[in-house]
């Protein structure tokens, strides 16, 4: 398992960067192939702001890309929990693939991130801008990738039709799909 661990608003001790690996290579064990983490750890400079250490986790695999964040008044107290809710997205997954098992594979595209572009004052500004590999997939697997990367929606090709369509949280809990015409 390849882990980077960066700090933002804070020094990365080696303390805490052992703590981390140790912790997050238990992940290792729950996924089988070899995969790729990115650790982010910040403090929160607001004093309003209880909870100031935050953890934030990405781990790419050849499956699904997990997403957690966690915030504590202790930094290791956030990557605890940070691992914990990673643990529980994994298993989670397990179950569901033994319910429905993928009929394509994934490709391990990794996202990258562009620069924000720059516009005259008063325009609207895309301030990021991230490019990734559109697989085939069902409708089912979306959401359940929308629902292991925590996002709104999710944009994917659908195996039945090729076509790019957009999986989306509702606002009563349920998903909803989006098919060009």
């Amino acid at each position: 398992m390849q882990l980077q661990v960066k700090g933002r608003n804070l020094e990365v001790s080696e303390q805490i960067r052992q703590y981390a690996e140790e912790k997050l290579g238990k992940l290792d064990r729950l996924v089988n192939d070899p995969t790729r983490v990115e650790l982010e750890l910040a403090v929160e400079k607001n004093p309003s702001i209880h909870d100031n250490h935050v953890a934030e986790a990405t781990v790419w695999t050849k499956g699904p890309v997990l997403r957690a964040r966690e915030a504590s008044s202790d930094m290791k107290a956030s990557i605890d929990q940070l691992v914990s809710k990673l643990e529980r997205q994994v298993k989670r997954y397990r179950e569901k693939r033994r319910v429905a098992p993928r009929r394509h594979g994934r490709d391990s595209g990794h996202p990258t991130e562009s620069p924000p572009v720059e516009l005259e004052e008063g325009d609207t500004a895309i301030v990021k801008t991230k490019q990734f590999s559109v697989t085939p997939m069902s409708a089912e697997e979306a959401a359940l990738q929308l629902e292991l990367v925590g996002h709104d929606f999710f944009v994917f090709r659908n195996a039945e039709t090729e076509v790019i369509n957009v999986v989306y949280r509702r606002r009563d809990g349920d998903y909803g799909l989006i098919e060009p015409s």
